[in-house]
């Protein structure tokens, strides 16, 4: 008689360290590592570009740490289930929990399935410090301000729980199951020369996050609350990526701070994680959070449909160089700075006056930290239609914000060559340079360099008249 058999279904975790259900399922005997790729769900976000590329990459290190046993399948996760238990003797399936909406309905009707056919599941916690339910106001009804979610509620919570090491013994089982697929065979990689340019940035993988974890700790978290702020600066983790599939665990992150002395910014990068933690929240309580206001009088706001707008938006053509080198960092990296994330959404809601859901939807597309919770909440918040919103008539000055946090240029310089030799003087706004500078230093507007695609007073002006319409 064939031994019993535990599945471990790998998902939005892929490590083995801080790994509670891979670790249960280990204790309880031979383990079937799995993965399933289900991207037509319905109802589901299909993964964007940029993530596909992260996840072909995170599940090659996977499979190396597992020795090649990781079995690979693509399908409904209900319908693949109810044919491994036909076809192998399973007695347990255990899994870490996710918190997309789909995926929570998914969960609840596997777990009906699997309990008539005689499996035994469990769920854990294995992405969140804590669970979207367990932080509440005293009443009893959830937080909708961060400040007091993470003051008041996370942090007088019981400690996030300390970090699992790997299992000491692991008894992998093989399957042979004849729509077993390889990493390749899922067709992940985008065959465009941007998706080479991104897996040539970025390390994937557990022992990776890792690495990363302990680098930003010794050479970024010192000035981390200022000099975050700056792009040309290493004062940001990067860990977001690595965050969103598993690699490494909130916990994991939370503990190592503990080894740091207690300063403005071990506590600053912790409200970090906690602003992770209410994005969570806000998506568990809110599942429309993706495509619906928070603020239902946004509802009537007088969007604008421009494509021409939109595209030049995209590609870092919008003849304002802050934010042309922000969404030109997003397009060759797969990433941008988070100062950035602010002033490209700003220009893009508030002086384009173009849906935050079309910005929305393309960092799903080019992120490889694209994460449901965290992106919905954040384009939310820049849009001044989410909860704890910056007010929509705050509206970042993007000539200001590049003279202030990148005042020399390194980081503008780096993504828009063309505009290298510009003194700092002009180089946030070179429509105001005289013609013989602009002609020393290699710049002709409305050649190779747009001119302003908006005027950002009058724009601002605009916005702030469409608001009205709203009230």
């Amino acid at each position: 008689m064939n031994s019993p058999v535990v599945i471990h279904w790998f998902r939005q975790d892929l490590r083995l360290s801080d790994n509670p259900a891979f670790s249960e399922a280990c204790r309880t005997g031979e383990v079937l590592p799995l993965y399933i790729l289900n991207d037509g769900e319905e109802n589901a976000r299909a993964l964007g570009g940029a993530s596909k590329n992260w996840l072909h990459h995170s599940l090659k290190a996977l499979d190396a740490s597992l020795n090649g046993h990781l079995l690979i399948l693509k399908g409904d996760p209900c319908e693949i289930f109810e044919q491994l238990v036909r076809k192998l003797p399973i007695n347990s399936v255990f899994w870490n929990r996710c918190y997309e909406p789909w995926r929570i309905k998914q969960d609840v009707r596997l777990k009906s399935a699997l309990k008539e056919n005689g499996v035994a599941t469990k769920s854990f916690n294995g992405t969140l410090l804590w669970e979207p339910w367990e932080i509440k106001k005293p009443g009893g009804d959830p937080y909708k301000v961060f400040t007091p979610f993470y003051r008041k509620g996370c942090l007088q919570a019981p400690e996030p729980r300390k970090p699992l090491p790997s299992p000491e013994t692991v008894q992998l089982h093989s399957a042979n199951v004849q729509e077993a697929l390889s990493v390749d065979e899922l067709g992940l990689l985008d065959s465009r020369l941007w998706s080479l340019r991104i897996s040539e940035y970025w390390q994937h993988g557990e022992q990776a996050a890792q690495n990363r974890l302990y680098a930003f700790l010794e050479e970024g978290l010192n000035d981390y609350k200022e000099g975050r702020n700056f792009p040309a600066l290493h004062h940001t983790s990067r860990l977001s990526p690595h965050l969103h599939f598993g690699e490494i665990s909130p916990n994991q992150i939370w503990w190592a701070l503990s080894m740091h002395e207690e300063t403005q910014d071990t506590d600053h990068f912790r409200s970090e994680l906690g602003w992770r933690e209410f994005s969570y929240s806000l998506l568990f309580q809110n599942p429309s959070l993706p495509t619906k206001n928070l603020n239902p009088k946004f509802d009537t706001f007088p969007w604008l449909a421009d494509d021409k707008r939109l595209l030049a938006w995209q590609i870092g053509q919008t003849g304002v160089p802050i934010v042309d080198a922000g969404m030109r960092e997003l397009w060759q990296t797969g990433y941008m700075h988070n100062r950035l994330r602010m002033i490209t959404g700003s220009f893009l809601v508030k002086n384009l006056l173009l849906d935050w859901r079309a910005g929305e939807k393309w960092f799903w597309d080019c992120l490889v930290d694209a994460d449901l919770a965290n992106n919905s909440a954040s384009w939310q918040w820049i849009a001044g239609c989410g909860a704890d919103a910056a007010p929509y008539f705050r509206i970042f000055n993007p000539v200001l914000q590049g003279e202030k946090f990148d005042a020399q240029g390194h980081y503008t310089r780096h993504y828009l060559p063309e505009l290298k030799n510009l003194p700092e003087k002009y180089l946030f706004k070179p429509w105001e340079a005289p013609e013989d500078i602009l002609k020393s230093a290699g710049v002709s507007l409305g050649e190779n360099y747009p001119f302003p695609i908006v005027d950002l007073k009058r724009s601002r002006e605009e916005a702030l008249r469409a608001l009205e319409k709203t009230k």
